[in-house]
C-alpha cells in the first residue's frame, strides 16, 4: 500500500509539473512531510528511460524525483541583460566569471530549471542548481577536452542530489560530485568552474559591467516565487541521504576538496564562531572562508586545485563522510 501510495504521489507531482504548478504541489507536499523513496533494489535497471546499471553508486540509492526526464527545463537558449534588468540588491545570485567576462544567474530562475547550458568568454559552460541540496556548480561542458555536451534534468536523485544527463551518451552525472555515474561516460568528470553564491548587490558591486540571465527563458514560471517553501530552513528531507548529525542539516557550508579526495567542511555556525573567519592551510594550499551573517553569504579564497562546493551541509556530509571540519566550537547533535 505504501509503495502505492508513493508512485501516486510521483504521479500527482508530475501532472502538476506539467501543469505549472509545482509551487502550491511541492510546498503543499513539504508542508505535509511527505518523504519519496524509491521500492526496489538492484534489480530495477530503467528509470525515466534511463539505464542505471552498472553504475558506480548503488542503484538502490538513485531515486525517481517523482518528475519525467526534462519535466524541468533546463535552459538551452538563454539570453542575458545588463545590470538594469530589475533585480533587487536582496535577491541571491549565482556569479562565474569567464575569460574577463562576468554574468550572474539568480537562484530565482535557477530553482525552476536547475541546468543552464550556457557560453561565457568562449567558454561552454554548464550552470546548475540543486534546490533540495542547496548546491549552486558551475562547469566546463567540454567532457575530457572533447566537444561541448548539452546537459538536461534527468528527474532522478542521488543522495538527495540532481542528477544530470548528457543528451549525446544520456549518461547520468551526480551534481555535487562532478561525475558520470551511468552510462558510456561513466567515470568521466566535469571540471568545476570556480563560482560564487552571493547577493545582486555584492556581485554588481564586484563586477559592474557584469550581465544577467534574463527572465524571458521562453517558459511561463512565476519567478520570484519559491516551490520550495519553507524547506532551506526545515529539518526534514524530502528524499533520504545518509549525513553526519552534527549540525542542522540546512546549515550553509562551504566544502572543500582535492583531487585525491581530501575534503574539509565549514559549516557557517563555526565560521560565525571564529569572527566570520576561518584562514588556514588545507592540504598544503592556503585558503580563506568568510561568512556575513547580515546576506548570509560565504566569500572563499584558494588556489585552482582546490574545488568549492557550497550548498547545505546534509548534501556535503552525505557525499563526503570522511570529510574533516573546521570546528572553532563545539558542534552540537541534530
Amino acid at each position: 500500500m505504501q509503495s502505492n501510495s508513493r508512485r501516486e504521489i510521483g504521479k500527482a507531482r508530475e501532472r502538476w509539473w506539467r501543469a505549472g504548478a509545482r509551487l502550491g504541489a511541492v510546498a503543499a507536499l513539504i508542508a505535509a512531510g511527505v518523504s519519496f523513496a524509491a521500492d526496489g533494489g538492484e534489480s530495477r535497471r530503467r528509470t525515466n528511460g534511463f539505464v542505471l546499471s552498472p553504475a558506480d553508486v548503488a542503484v538502490r540509492e538513485i531515486l525517481h524525483g517523482g518528475v519525467g526526464r526534462d519535466a524541468i527545463p533546463a535552459l538551452d537558449h538563454p539570453t542575458q541583460e545588463g545590470v538594469d534588468a530589475g533585480w533587487e540588491d536582496e535577491d541571491r545570485v549565482l556569479g562565474v566569471t569567464s575569460q574577463g567576462e562576468a554574468r550572474a544567474y539568480p537562484i530565482a530562475i535557477l530553482v525552476w530549471h536547475e541546468l543552464v547550458n550556457d557560453t561565457l568568454g568562449g567558454i561552454p559552460l554548464l550552470v546548475s542548481y540543486c534546490p533540495l541540496c542547496g548546491t549552486g556548480l558551475v562547469f566546463d561542458r567540454r567532457v575530457g577536452g572533447g566537444e561541448p555536451r548539452r546537459f538536461g534534468v534527468s528527474g532522478l536523485l542521488y543522495r538527495s542530489d540532481l542528477l544530470m544527463y548528457d543528451r549525446e551518451t544520456e549518461s547520468l552525472w551526480s551534481q555535487i560530485s562532478a561525475r558520470a555515474v551511468t552510462g558510456a561516460s561513466r567515470g568521466a568528470r566535469l571540471r568545476i568552474v570556480r563560482s560564487e553564491m552571493t547577493t545582486w548587490a555584492k556581485w554588481k558591486a564586484a563586477h559592474p559591467d557584469t550581465t544577467v540571465l534574463s527572465r524571458d527563458t521562453g517558459h511561463r514560471k512565476p519567478y520570484g516565487q519559491n516551490p520550495y517553501g519553507s524547506y532551506a530552513r526545515r529539518r526534514d528531507l524530502i528524499f533520504p541521504a545518509p549525513f553526519a548529525r552534527a549540525y542542522h542539516p540546512k546549515t550553509p557550508t562551504v566544502g572543500l576538496r582535492l583531487a585525491d579526495g581530501t575534503a574539509r567542511a565549514y559549516p557557517s555556525d563555526e565560521v560565525a564562531a571564529a569572527g566570520g573567519v576561518i584562514a588556514e592551510r588545507f592540504g598544503g594550499h592556503p585558503v580563506r572562508v568568510a561568512w556575513d551573517a547580515e546576506t548570509e553569504t560565504f566569500s572563499v579564497s584558494a588556489p585552482e586545485p582546490v574545488e568549492v562546493v557550497e550548498g547545505y551541509w546534509f548534501a556535503w556530509s552525505a557525499f563526503h563522510p570522511q570529510t574533516s571540519v573546521a570546528q572553532t566550537s563545539v558542534a552540537k547533535p541534530d
